[in-house]
């Protein structure tokens, strides 16, 4: 099996990593300091649950690469549109594109049953551009519960978690999802095959929504927002409203509140990555988490005054963040 990780960073390097350890062929797409390490001295992962080296095939350049099975897209759902023609190289047939992203997919109504089946967010997926880039039919989508942050070029800290549930769009458990996570838990490494991948994705969103734009606007981190009273209220509200959207869509995510909330206080002073993207000056991952909700609260008619309101302050820091 042959498989490329399109954008090696913290998670994407992990996740190659594990699966050369498994014994795959695992090419990693990567660029600057961080390439020439790999290319170098190799790829070192540093976790409580072990360290461990391997020296996989890098490179910046797809065309070296050629054709494989699975493309694990390690990239921000922001970069997605622009990917085309990284990925075009990689494709044969059937190749797989694993979209391990945060917020909601580009293909999240593909193959599902009711009205909204095959329907377009356009905060997600503007003007098709996306799914033009990446095409639906390969989409397999991946939900990250695993930490990870480069130390050091060529250094993956590994911080806590192992699971990366997968899951097909229309619900089956197909082939390509079980030779993927086969390898992914031969590598060390958790990938149950979710027939309802949907509610994964608003249970991980439920965190997102609220803390990673509140985090942003404050500069907070995790357990900040917590203990903070106004602010811990402003999550429940932002996450309430969340769960209200999953409902009229049909998704009954399977977790409280208050357990969301304590998990996120044992996070500790963890920065999330859109407060650590905006302490770097990149864009902002934002459409895809609190845009895209707001738009299908229109489409299902649920009233979301909170995250409407908090989306656009975070909007308006983004736009004047990437007009710098």
């Amino acid at each position: 099996m042959r498989v490329a990780v399109l954008g090696a960073g913290a998670i994407g390097a992990y996740v190659g990593a594990g699966l050369h350890r498994a014994g795959v062929e695992v090419h990693l797409i990567a660029r600057g300091a961080h390439l020439r390490a790999i290319r170098t001295s190799g790829l070192k992962v540093l976790s409580a649950r072990g360290d461990f080296e391997v020296h996989p095939y890098a490179t910046d350049n797809p065309e070296e690469v050629g054709p494989v099975d699975h493309v694990f897209l390690g990239l921000k759902a922001n970069q997605y549109a622009a990917a085309g023609p990284m990925v075009k190289p990689l494709l044969h047939d059937t190749t797989t594109l694993i979209t391990a992203q945060n917020g909601i997919p580009y293909w999240y109504f593909h193959g599902l049953p009711g009205p909204l089946r095959d329907r377009r967010i356009e905060s997600v997926d503007p003007g098709g551009t996306v799914s033009r880039a990446l095409p639906v039919r390969r989409a397999v989508g991946c939900v990250v519960y695993a930490a990870t942050e480069i130390e050091q070029p060529g250094v993956i800290r590994h911080l806590e978690g192992t699971r990366f549930s997968i899951g097909e769009p229309d619900g089956t458990t197909s082939v390509r999802c079980k030779e993927f996570s086969a390898a992914m838990v031969a590598g060390g490494l958790k990938c149950p095959i979710e027939p309802d991948l949907r509610d994964d994705i608003w249970i991980k969103l439920m965190g997102n929504i609220a803390f990673n734009p509140i985090s942003a606007l404050s500069r907070a981190t995790m357990a900040s927002i917590c203990r903070h009273r106004e602010a811990r209220e402003l999550v429940v509200r932002m996450m309430t409203e969340t769960l209200e959207v999953a409902s009229a869509l049909g998704c009954t995510p399977r977790i409280s509140i208050e357990r969301r909330l304590a998990g996120a206080e044992r996070a500790g002073e963890h920065k999330t990555s859109t407060l650590q993207d905006l302490e770097k000056g990149k864009p902002l991952e934002l459409d895809v988490i609190v845009k895209a909700v707001v738009e299908l609260a229109d489409l299902a008619d649920v009233q979301v005054p909170t995250l409407r309101a908090i989306g656009a302050v975070a909007d308006l820091l983004n736009e004047q963040l990437t007009a710098a």
